[in-house]
């Protein structure tokens, strides 16, 4: 079997919820998460749909995670400490103030795994939605866009504070959380394990709505952010189609979503009725394209160097060839705005395997954005910081930069 990032989020829902296990603090669900149910599909979703699209719909994902990973069955077992071990985000503005006030004061209990429960009840856990009998028992689990793509500023503690869409969580394990699922056997385990933090492997299997096909072998890759996109054009590593292919091919084959997606050039086709996902694709598609890149924090670089930087990004260290401004990046300089303009692996030295079952077979030129918050570069992650990256593309194009020249490189593009 094989399974998808999605079950991060059930994890991260876990931990929190270890907070909330105070007595008399947990208002009735109902209440608190009256205003964040998923809107209806129609003609009229717009942006504000789109937020909440992106946050709280799962478009009947529960047919994955429920149904064929039982999930619930596994969160019943989760304690609040294993969550918090693997990532946990919560959203403190779907807390109630008696529980903010009772994590603050240290009246917390991590090791109850009826934790878990209390914060998918307050809606509180970023992108996992739980669905409750009347007697309190977890019936029904599933996941939305948020799970991967979505982290908190940790305004109330780690892992705990107000969203911050579009920015990748590479603090969750997902292979791990996926693991705990009950039915799957142990070499799939081992495989998810192997992942690592941040990491995802789309295409390391296809929910049909049925059944888990695997599509070995394995190779995760970062989870990506997804602001700062307006203008780019595709989304993907390997710029198989625009942002709505992906959160199409993602929603109903790795989501797990009830939907239709097909493509020939990589040999999957879904078709299932009603259809959850396409409807509501353009709303998506318009809020994410409103998630802007976040500015560098103060005092996060040096200002005189980066201007060195920028002179040697346009000019000796030819960055711009490649990653050409607004956007740093070349994939719309292809023969028509439909056609993306790649690059063989070869070309920037980077590992062949993950674009090989892609529907391309090459890379785009990753736009440059936020450079400053991502801890690892290139989609697979292979270089752990700037000085890294510029080493690297030092010695492949032959540059002669000095190490100054480098230092002054990396300041620039830490401005990004």
């Amino acid at each position: 079997m094989r399974v998808k990032r999605a079950v991060t989020s059930v994890l991260v829902a876990a931990a929190p919820a270890a907070m909330l296990l105070l007595a008399g603090f947990v208002e009735p669900a109902a209440n608190l998460h009256a205003q964040k149910q998923s809107p209806s599909t129609d003609a009229s979703l717009n942006k504000h749909d789109g937020q909440s699209i992106f946050r709280f719909d799962t478009f009947g994902d529960e047919q994955l995670w429920t149904d064929v990973l039982h999930m619930p069955d596994a969160l019943a077992n989760v304690s609040p400490a294993t969550a918090l071990a693997v990532g946990l985000k919560v959203d403190v503005d779907a807390l109630p103030a008696s529980v903010i006030d009772a994590i603050r004061t240290g009246g917390v209990k991590l090791d109850d795994p009826a934790v878990t429960a209390t914060l998918l009840k307050l809606d509180a856990v970023v992108g996992v939605k739980g669905t409750f009998a009347q007697t309190g028992e977890l019936t029904r689990v599933g996941v939305t866009c948020a799970l991967c793509h979505s982290t908190v500023d940790d305004s109330l503690t780690a892992g705990i504070g107000h969203r911050l869409d579009g920015w990748a969580n590479r603090d969750l394990d997902v292979g791990t959380i996926v693991a705990l699922s009950p039915v799957l056997d142990d070499d799939t385990r081992a495989v998810f394990t192997s992942w690592g933090p941040g990491r995802y492997d789309p295409r390391h299997h296809i929910f049909d709505g049925t059944n888990i096909e695997p599509l070995p072998p394995s190779v995760p890759v970062l989870i990506p952010s997804i602001f700062g996109l307006k203008g780019v054009g595709f989304e993907t590593y390997t710029a198989d189609g625009p942002i709505s292919y992906w959160n199409s091919y993602v929603g109903v084959t790795q989501m797990g979503g009830r939907g239709s997606f097909s493509d020939p050039r990589i040999g999957v086709s879904v078709a299932q009725e009603p259809d959850l996902v396409t409807p509501k694709l353009p709303a998506l598609l318009e809020y994410q394209l409103s998630l802007r890149t976040p500015k560098p924090p103060k005092g996060s670089f040096d200002h005189a160097a980066a201007d060195r930087g920028a002179a040697l990004f346009e000019g000796q260290a030819r960055c711009s060839t490649c990653h050409a401004r607004p956007n740093f990046t070349d994939v719309l300089s292809g023969p028509t705005r439909d056609v993306p303009f790649l690059h063989d692996a070869v070309e920037v030295g980077a590992d062949p395997t993950y674009a090989e079952r892609s529907a391309t077979g090459k890379y785009r030129t990753e736009p440059l954005r936020a450079l400053w918050w991502h801890s690892a570069y290139f989609h697979d992650g292979s270089f752990k910081d700037l000085p890294a990256v510029v080493d690297h593309y030092d010695g492949l194009f032959s540059l002669g930069l000095t190490d100054s020249q480098k230092a002054d490189l990396v300041e620039f593009l830490k401005s990004l």
